[in-house]
C-alpha cells in the first residue's frame, strides 16, 4: 500500500496519468474502460505510485476523444457506468491509491443540452449567453467577429444558420463557455460537488488559463498571437482569451468548495502560461499545483535542465508551493522519441514523415529517458508519469492516415497528424491481437507489431528493464521524501549534480565517462556503469557511506 495519509499528501506524490481509452479494455470493443482500469490497478500499486489521474470518461460524441463533454456528471457507455466508476474508486482506495479526475470547464460538447437550447433560442437570448456568440464583421456579417485562431487549426469561430458566430478555442464541436454567465459557475460548482461527494481526491483542470475572455466590443484581433503550440504560453501580455486575471476569481471560489471536504482534496492546473505567471495559479487560496510544461519542453542539455529546475523551484516557493515535474502526456510526442531526435527537431514535421526524417536514434532516446526518470524522481515536488513511460514506450509516429482520430488531422487539411501517436493502447502481454489491452481483436488505434517485448509481462522481473528501473526508483523515493531540501553540488563539465534529503543525483550529459566520487554509495543507476565511471546519458542515485 503506497498511499500517504497526511493532509498534504499531494505535495511530494507520484501521480500516474491514465489515458482512459488506451489503458485497458474489459469488454473487447477496442476502447479502454473503467472496469479495465480497475482490473489493472494492481500494476500501479506494485509500481509504487501514490495516485492516478483519469482523463475524461464522461458522455461525449468523441470529437476530441472525450474532451468534448456532453454531460459532466455521468459516465459514457463506451467507458462503463457510474457504478463502474464507484467500484474503481473503491478498488483504488483499497490499494492506497488516490484518484484525480479531469474537469473540462472551458467548453462543452455541441451535443450538450445547453448548446441545443442556445441554437434554438436565437440571438440575444439568455440561453445563447452561456456561450460566446457574436455577430460577424462586414456589411452582411459574413466575416468572423475577430481573427482568433483555434488550437486545432483554422478559425476559432463557426457560423450558425441564423448568421451569428460562436467561439471554440478547439474543435467546432467544442463551443466555449461564457464564464461571465452566473449559470456556468453554478453548474460547475454542482459538478465539483457531485464527484467530491462520490469520494474523488482531486481534479485536473483542463485549459485552466483559457476560461475568461475579453468580450468588450469591438473584439480585439490577436494578429497571430494565439498560434502557439498546445500548452505553450501565448505571446505578449493582455491576450483577449488566454491567461486573463479574471480566471483567478473562479479558482478562489473552487478552492473554498474543495477545502470543505475531508480528507484533503486537490486541484492541479493545466496552464500554458509564462514562468512568472504560473505561480499565480497556485497561490494559497487557489489551486494546489500546476503542470510544469517548461520542464517537459526542456531539451536534453544539462545547463537547460538546471535553469528550468531553479526557475521552477523559485516560482513555486514564492507562493509556498512545490513544483510538479512532467516528461510526457497525451498531448505531446513521448519523451523516449523526443530524446532520440536532434536538438531543435520540429516534431509536427517529423510526424508528417512517419517518423523517418530526421531518423531517430532509439538507443540514445532510451538511455536519456532512463536517466531523465532518475533525474525527475529525485527532485522535490510531485512527479506526473504518463502511462507507458514506465515501459519505455516510444511515439508511434507511423500510424497510417486512415487510423488517425485527432481533430487536428482534419482541421489542418491533413497537414498535422496530431497526438494519436502518444495515445496508442498499452501492451500488457507478450502476445495476443492487442497484447493484452483487451479481449477483442483490435484497439481503437493500432499497436506496433513489436510491442509484445515492451509489455508489462515481458518487463516484469527482468533485470535492467524500464519497468524494474521505475519500480526500484519509486521504492527508494518513498523512503526519502519529506523535508524537500535541495542543494546543487559542485559538478564536473557536462554533469548535473544535486542533493535532496540525503539522496545525491548525478547525471552525465557529456560524451566522456565521469568517475564516481569517493565516499558515496551507489543506490541505483539508470544504465550500466563504465568501470565504475558514469557514462554519457546516464544518471545515478548515491548516498553518503555514513548514511548506512
Amino acid at each position: 500500500m503506497t498511499q500517504s495519509t497526511t493532509a498534504d499528501w499531494w505535495r511530494e506524490s507520484v501521480v500516474y496519468q491514465i489515458y482512459v481509452p488506451s489503458f485497458a479494455d474489459s469488454d473487447g470493443d477496442g476502447i479502454g474502460d473503467l472496469r479495465g482500469i480497475a482490473d489493472r490497478l494492481d500494476h500501479l500499486a506494485d509500481l509504487g505510485v501514490d495516485a492516478v489521474w483519469l482523463t475524461p470518461f464522461y458522455p461525449s460524441p468523441w470529437a476530441d476523444a472525450g474532451y468534448d463533454v456532453a454531460d459532466p456528471r455521468d459516465v459514457d457507455p463506451r467507458h462503463g457506468t457510474l457504478r463502474d466508476f464507484e467500484d474503481l474508486l473503491a478498488r483504488a482506495h483499497g490499494l492506497g491509491l488516490k484518484v484525480i479526475i479531469d474537469i473540462v470547464p472551458n467548453h462543452f460538447s455541441d451535443r450538450h443540452p445547453w448548446f441545443a437550447e442556445a441554437l434554438a433560442a436565437g440571438p440575444g437570448s439568455d440561453a445563447r449567453a452561456r456561450f460566446v456568440f457574436r455577430d460577424g464583421r462586414g456589411p452582411d456579417g459574413s466575416l468572423p467577429p475577430a481573427d482568433w485562431q483555434s488550437k486545432f487549426g483554422g478559425s476559432a469561430w463557426t457560423r450558425v444558420p441564423d448568421g451569428q458566430w460562436y467561439m471554440h478555442i478547439f474543435a467546432a464541436e467544442q463551443p466555449d463557455l461564457n464564464w461571465d454567465h452566473p449559470e456556468v459557475a453554478a453548474d460547475f460548482e454542482k459538478t465539483l460537488r457531485f464527484w467530491l461527494d462520490l469520494g474523488v481526491d482531486g481534479f485536473r483542470v483542463d485549459v485552466a488559463h483559457g476560461l475568461c475572455k475579453d468580450l468588450t466590443p469591438p473584439l480585439r484581433d490577436t494578429s497571430g498571437r494565439d498560434t502557439a503550440p498546445l500548452n505553450a504560453p501565448p505571446e505578449g501580455e493582455d491576450h483577449p482569451f488566454w491567461d486573463r486575471n479574471e480566471v483567478h476569481e473562479i479558482y478562489r471560489a473552487w478552492r473554498k468548495v474543495i477545502d470543505g471536504y475531508e480528507p484533503q482534496r486537490i486541484a492541479v492546473a493545466e496552464a500554458g502560461v509564462s514562468a512568472h505567471r504560473l505561480p499565480l495559479y497556485t497561490r494559497p487560496d487557489e489551486l494546489h499545483q500546476a503542470f510544469n510544461f517548461f520542464y517537459l519542453r526542456c531539451p536534453w542539455d544539462g545547463p537547460a535542465f538546471r535553469e528550468v529546475i531553479d526557475t521552477s523551484l523559485a516560482a513555486a516557493r514564492s507562493v509556498g508551493a512545490l513544483p510538479t515535474w512532467v516528461l510526457s502526456n497525451h498531448d505531446v510526442v513521448r519523451h523516449v522519441s523526443r530524446y532520440a531526435l536532434p536538438l531543435g527537431t520540429d516534431y509536427a514535421a517529423w510526424l508528417a514523415t512517419g517518423g523517418r526524417s530526421p531518423a531517430p536514434e532509439p538507443a540514445t532516446g532510451e538511455r536519456r529517458a532512463r536517466a531523465a526518470a532518475l533525474l525527475t524522481l529525485a527532485l522535490p515536488g510531485t512527479s506526473y508519469l504518463y502511462q507507458g513511460e514506465e515501459l519505455g514506450l516510444p511515439e508511434v509516429a507511423d500510424l497510417p492516415p486512415g487510423a488517425l482520430r485527432d481533430p487536428m488531422w482534419e482541421r489542418t487539411g491533413h497537414a498535422v497528424k496530431g497526438r494519436d501517436g502518444s495515445r496508442v493502447p498499452l501492451p500488457w502481454t507478450r502476445s495476443g491481437p492487442t497484447f493484452g489491452f483487451g479481449a477483442g481483436g483490435t484497439g481503437w488505434l493500432p499497436q506496433p507489431a513489436g510491442w509484445g517485448e515492451r509489455s508489462v509481462e515481458a518487463q516484469r522481473g527482468r533485470p535492467g528493464s524500464f519497468l524494474e528501473l521505475y519500480r526500484t526508483a519509486l521504492r527508494l523515493r518513498r523512503t526519502r521524501r519529506g523535508a524537500a531540501s535541495f542543494d546543487w553540488l559542485p559538478a564536473r563539465e557536462g554533469e548535473l549534480a544535486f542533493r535532496r534529503d540525503g539522496l545525491v543525483c548525478r547525471v552525465n550529459f557529456s560524451p566522456a565517462p565521469l568517475p564516481l566520487p569517493a565516499g558515496e554509495r551507489l543506490l541505483l543507476a539508470s544504465g550500466p556503469l563504465d568501470g565504475g565511471g558514469l557514462p554519457e546519458d546516464t544518471a545515478v542515485w548515491l548516498a553518503p557511506e555514513a548514511a548506512g
